[in-house]
C-alpha cells in the first residue's frame, strides 16, 4: 500500500521535482528507494506574506511501506489508498430505446460519459450549436450583432460555463470529483487540476476540453444532435415514452434532463406535467 506524506512545503520558485527528495528524507530513505510517486494535493499558503509557500501531499511507493511508517512515527506520514470510483451495477432489463440526455453542459456531458462508457450509446440533445459555431455567435453578439436565442452565453455545447468557468465551483471531494477532474485532464485539461486545491480549468481551454469530451463520447457510441430543443415529454402510465423535440418525436424509456438553470421553458413544461419541483434556498 502506498504512503502519503503530507505538509511538504516548497518555496514558490522551487521545482516540484524536488518533492521526491523531501519525501524520501522525511521517510528516512534514499531517493533511489522511492519507486512511483505522484502529487495528491497542492495548495498555496500565503498567511505569512514574507514566506509564501506551496504545500503538498504526495503518494510514494517504497519497499515494506508498513515498516517504514511504523519506524518514522509521524502523523503526517501514513499508509494510503485512494477510494475507488464506482458506479451502480447496471439493470437486468434491456432498454427498448437508447437513453436520451437533454443538455450538453457539465451535467449532461458527464451523464452521457458514464452511459457511453458502459455501453448504453446515449443520444445527447442540445438546443444550441457546437462549441466552435457557438463561439462565433458569442463574438458577433459582443461586437454588437444580433442575439441568437439558442446560441449564446447560456445555450450551446458546454453549457453556461464554457466561456466563464469562475462560476463552476465544487465544494465537495471524493472519488466522483476526482473522476471528473481526471476525465477533464485527459481531454486537453491541465494535468495539475487533479491535485490542485482549487483547480481552475481556464476559460481559454474550456472550448477545446468540451470538444475533446464530445469526440471521446462519439467514439464510445454516443450521438449528439445539435440545434435540437426538447419541448415536451410524452408520458403514459407514469413512464416516459418519448421526447418531443423541435425536430420531431423521439422514442425513449429513459430521459436525463440536464437543461441547466436558464432553460425556463423546460421547467414550465415540467410544471405543466405535474412534476414536483422545489426552489433552492
Amino acid at each position: 500500500m502506498p504512503i502519503r506524506v503530507s505538509n511538504i512545503r516548497l518555496g514558490i520558485d522551487e521545482p516540484e521535482g524536488s518533492l521526491v527528495a523531501v519525501a524520501a528524507r522525511r521517510l528516512g530513505l534514499r531517493v533511489a528507494d522511492v519507486g512511483r510517486w505522484r502529487i495528491l494535493r497542492k495548495s498555496l499558503d500565503a498567511r505569512q506574506h514574507k514566506e509564501i509557500h506551496f504545500v503538498y501531499s504526495v503518494e510514494v511507493d517504497v519497499p515494506d511501506e508498513a515498516a517504514v511508517v511504523a519506524k518514522v512515527r509521524d502523523r503526517e506520514i501514513e499508509l494510503f489508498r485512494d477510494e475507488p470510483f464506482t458506479v451502480p451495477p447496471p439493470g437486468e432489463r434491456r432498454l427498448e430505446h437508447r437513453p436520451v440526455v437533454v443538455g450538453s453542459g457539465p451535467a449532461g456531458q458527464f451523464a452521457a460519459w458514464l452511459l457511453a462508457m458502459h455501453g448504453y450509446a446515449p443520444i445527447v440533445l442540445e438546443r444550441g450549436k457546437k462549441v466552435r459555431e457557438r463561439s462565433r455567435d458569442v463574438r458577433e453578439f459582443e461586437a454588437g450583432g444580433e442575439l441568437n436565442p439558442e446560441s449564446n452565453y447560456l445555450f450551446g455545447e458546454g453549457g453556461a460555463g464554457t466561456f466563464s468557468d469562475g462560476k463552476l465551483t465544487c465544494r465537495s471531494g471524493g472519488p466522483d470529483v476526482q473522476e471528473v477532474l481526471r476525465i477533464i485532464a485527459e481531454c486537453k485539461g491541465r494535468p495539475s487540476i487533479v491535485y490542485e486545491h482549487r483547480p481552475h480549468l481556464g476559460s481559454n481551454r474550456l472550448p477545446a476540453v468540451v470538444k475533446a469530451i464530445r469526440q471521446r463520447l462519439i467514439a464510445a457510441g454516443a450521438e449528439f444532435r445539435f440545434d435540437c430543443r426538447a419541448e415536451d415529454l410524452e408520458i403514459a402510465d407514469g413512464h416516459v415514452r418519448a421526447v418531443m423535440t423541435s425536430s420531431g418525436r423521439m422514442p425513449a424509456d429513459v430521459v436525463i434532463l440536464a437543461a441547466g438553470h436558464s432553460a425556463r421553458d423546460v421547467y414550465a413544461m415540467l410544471a405543466r406535467r405535474g412534476v414536483a419541483m422545489q426552489p433552492k434556498p
